[in-house]
């Protein structure tokens, strides 16, 4: 098993099918991948619809998880500690890939090296939207293989990527945290991480923008507080073993969240 990926959902909408049909239509053989579905915080009529779609697509290779615990975290992690697949990728419930997403991002990782896609933010309003990352890999992709840090703002977020079990180790998303866990994830397991290298743009991750989602609606405060949290937590892990991280890595973090306090999100 090459590939493992993890897709947490929470009362999922229609939205999920397209997701899953993009799995579907995978150019890569679907001997090489599986797909773990977490199902958190929630079951029927979810879990019944998810494992008709599973048998009738006759996916050998996948799995549903149903947990009550809420979270997407938890859901996450919960994928984490069953995948049976060298390396890691997630994708929202909400989100799909184009056909050659798997394949891609397959032929250029490596154990050190994070092998990351094109992507589109859009709406169900607006086929396309700006998006921070999509700037990101129109100035990084053509440079090849280069270290991870060069490209940073695809570290805010643990899609769009490729990620070797070896680099995640026992390393799990904190789930005291609502708003800024992906970014720590991401920083937690960076030690291990040396290069990214970049798909071409017919790779795409889409990523889909919509309110009521997990990263929109924490009221100000909320997000104050949480963003000194996570302040906290970026401190704790660097400090406990400063050697193993990359100090200009540590410091964009910080300077991230002293942003985001700022700005108020």
């Amino acid at each position: 098993m090459q590939i493992s990926v993890i897709i947490p959902t929470y009362q999922p909408k229609d939205y999920i099918w397209q997701c899953l049909d993009s799995l579907d239509a995978q150019t890569l053989d679907k001997r090489l991948w599986e797909v773990i579905i977490v199902l958190n915080g929630c079951s029927d009529p979810w879990e019944t619809e998810i494992g008709q779609y599973i048998t009738n697509h006759h996916w050998t290779n996948a799995r549903l998880i149903q947990t009550d615990e809420a979270g997407v975290s938890n859901a996450r992690n919960i994928g984490l500690d069953q995948a049976k697949g060298e390396y890691i990728t997630f994708i929202d419930d909400d989100d799909y890939v184009s056909p050659t997403y798997l394949e891609a991002l397959q032929q250029i990782a490596d154990k050190d090296t994070i092998a990351a896609s094109y992507t589109i933010g859009f709406s169900d309003e607006q086929a396309q939207l700006p998006y921070y990352i999509e700037k990101e890999y129109d100035r990084r992709a053509a440079s090849g293989k280069q270290p991870f840090y060069n490209a940073k703002k695809y570290f805010g977020v643990p899609h769009i990527k490729l990620i070797h079990r070896d680099i995640i180790g026992e390393q799990r998303f904190d789930t005291r945290f609502q708003n800024g866990e992906d970014s720590l994830f991401m920083f937690a397991i960076s030690p291990k991480m040396r290069y990214i290298h970049f798909t071409d743009r017919q790779a795409i991750y889409y990523r889909r923008f919509r309110p009521g989602s997990a990263s929109i609606g924490q009221d100000r405060f909320s997000a104050f507080c949480n963003r000194l949290r996570l302040l906290r937590a970026y401190h704790s892990l660097y400090w406990s073993h400063p050697t193993n991280f990359r100090w200009i890595f540590y410091i964009t973090r910080l300077i991230a969240s002293i942003h985001a306090i700022i700005a108020g999100k």
